[in-house]
């Protein structure tokens, strides 16, 4: 699937002279942002990307659909062999309530989790120039210059801002104030299971394919990743699930997300936040509802997590000197597993674009149509995806515009 030949001969010409230099100060250090840092890095960039979070991230292992364009700089760019991180399946495979199985076809799919593929990133970008503890408290965009002012007192002041913040972005918020997320109705429940706990039936039934069960307004997809120590043996893997379930706007979503502490969360409540009650209910459904093969997996996941569904949508992502990248600028559903390789996309096209550009704003002007083109349709499969599963119920086995991809169903 990987194509590596003359690596050390790509690897020896990486680094050029641009037409236009800039000092990129990149907000946000999650995988997008990585991807960014690297890729302007490379291309004879001065950049600097800093982080709110004081210590490096971590999201327990949770699992990823690897598109070519996640998994494209480390292919191409660094030593790093993908297939080392990632997990192959060979088929797409459908349940039926008993267990037996409704539909399946040979699909190849690469799954990753999100801690692997952010070491790899972050050793390839080094931690000399990754600024952590510095939260974006404010900014300012000008036609030549941008700067930023962080929660320790700092400041970033350069040619160019990208913002890669995430879905809770202050750079979005600021400057398009009336896009703010929109709830698509349902969240994901999410969760692991080493395999080492699962019997040895349930790991051989689940470790070649992506396994789904589709009922009345939810779906539930299963699929092995690596462990959190990144191993992608069979026995040392991580069995991951992702179940779409529905919750009413007005008081059960609230209540959903109202942690085990009180806390009032906004988008996600992490692994060990989630009230007890909520879980003990997820589970009791899975009990009831889902395919014994399938429930035996939720049931025994320790501590489950949830991230709410919601879109985010924009018309521009170029205000001056800054840009937004990833989740910063769309938010789309996870069900074409593009989410992080859309912001790696960005990357990749925003690096081109100053590539073949002798000026700061001709890069950023032609950097911000096919993206904001791309994330409008990406958004719009995902939307449709997501109302023929949890709403209009018309999701047939086996339909292509089902298979992942980020440009469309398998690319």
């Amino acid at each position: 699937m990987f194509g590596r030949p003359n690596r050390n001969l790509r690897r020896a010409g990486l680094r050029h002279t641009p037409l236009v230099t800039a000092r990129v100060g990149i907000i946000g250090g999650s995988l997008g942002g990585l991807s960014a840092a690297c890729l302007l890095r490379d291309a004879g960039h001065d950049v600097t990307v800093f982080e709110r979070s004081s210590s490096e991230l971590e999201e327990r292992g949770a699992g990823i659909g690897f598109l070519k364009a996640t998994y494209r700089y480390l292919d191409e760019r660094t030593a790093v062999n993908p297939a080392d991180i990632s997990v192959e399946t060979s088929h797409i495979r459908y349940l039926n309530r008993d267990d037996s199985v409704a539909h399946e076809h040979e699909h190849a799919y690469l799954f990753s989790s999100w801690n692997a593929v952010y070491r790899k990133m972050l050793d390839a970008f080094g931690t000399d120039r990754y600024a952590l503890g510095h939260e974006c408290v404010d900014f300012e965009s000008n036609p030549g210059s941008a700067t930023a002012t962080f929660s320790n007192g700092t400041t970033f002041e350069g040619d160019v801002i990208v913002a890669a913040d995430g879905i809770g972005s202050l750079f979005r918020s600021r400057l398009m104030p009336d896009s703010t997320p929109s709830y698509a109705g349902y969240v994901a429940w999410r969760g692991m299971v080493p395999e080492s706990q699962l019997p040895g039936p349930v790991t051989e039934r689940l470790g070649d394919a992506i396994t789904y069960y589709v009922y009345a307004n939810s779906h539930i997809l299963i699929y092995p990743i690596p462990s959190v120590s990144g191993s992608t043996a069979p026995g040392d893997r991580l069995v991951n699930f992702v179940w779409y379930r529905n919750y009413m706007e007005d008081g059960d979503l609230s209540n959903l997300l109202t942690d085990r502490n009180g806390r009032q969360r906004e988008l996600s409540v992490p692994p060990g936040a989630v009230a007890q009650h909520h879980v003990d209910e997820m589970k009791a459904q899975a009990a009831g509802r889902l395919p014994a093969l399938l429930a035996s997996v939720v049931a025994a996941t320790e501590q489950p997590f949830l991230q709410v569904i919601y879109d985010i949508e924009v018309d521009r992502i170029v205000f001056d000197r800054v840009c937004l990248l990833g989740d910063a600028a769309f938010a789309v559903r996870p069900h074409a597993a593009a989410g992080t390789a859309k912001a790696a996309d960005d990357a990749w096209v925003l690096a081109q674009a100053f590539d073949q550009h002798d000026t700061i704003d001709g890069a950023l002007a032609a950097f911000e149509p096919p993206q904001v083109r791309l994330g409008h349709e990406l958004l719009e499969r995902t939307r449709r995806i997501g109302f023929r599963s949890q709403v209009e119920n018309s999701w047939t086995p086996g339909d292509p515009e089902f298979i992942f991809g980020l440009h469309r169903p398998g690319e």
